[in-house]
């Protein structure tokens, strides 16, 4: 029988997307033309988790909001790149800046600009709604949607799989 769960267990370093996977890829606009993205408070505690229990944790993003960066930072989330439209080559510095191991990587993304470094990773993961190309190569969908908890279901599983994750019994 195959463990669905096994590839969570290797898993050292996650690299997540923004927009479509932290969001629900929806951008509020306001007449000034600023903008709000709306994030899960839930994700925002599986992250100080997985940081805790050692998970390095890197944001590569091709927006630039100031807001989603504050925001990361106060989750203790120290390596966010913003504004970046070739994902690969940031992906390609982080190897070699941190000496990561590929196979011990998952990534999560929602669409075209993250397929390439997905195609690289050991275990390319994707929110419920991601495009249709990002499905196709993805090991693990999450059930939850981009926004609404898909960022949370693949730390837990994470952190469930190496004993990390606080369980509390009646």
């Amino acid at each position: 029988m195959i463990n669905l769960l096994e590839p969570f267990g290797y898993i050292k370093t996650m690299i997540f997307d923004i927009d479509g996977v932290f969001t629900d890829s929806r951008l509020t606009v306001f007449e000034d033309g600023s903008m709000i993205r709306v994030m899960n408070v839930r994700d925002g505690y599986a992250i100080k988790q997985a940081l805790r229990a050692g998970i390095q944790i890197i944001v590569i993003t091709g927006g630039s909001s100031m807001g989603v960066i504050k925001r990361l930072k106060g989750l203790g989330i120290n390596e966010i790149y913003s504004g970046i439209q070739d994902k690969m080559a940031i992906y390609e510095e982080l190897l070699d800046k941190h000496g990561l191991d590929e196979a011990l990587i998952m990534y999560m993304g929602d669409d075209l600009p993250d397929y390439q470094v997905m195609r690289r990773v050991g275990f390319p993961v994707c929110p419920a709604d991601a495009a249709i190309e990002i499905v196709k190569i993805a090991q693990y969908i999450s059930p939850m949607a981009g926004g609404a908890g898909c960022v949370r279901d693949v730390i837990e599983k994470t952190l469930k799989v190496q004993g990390h994750w606080p369980i509390f019994e009646d």
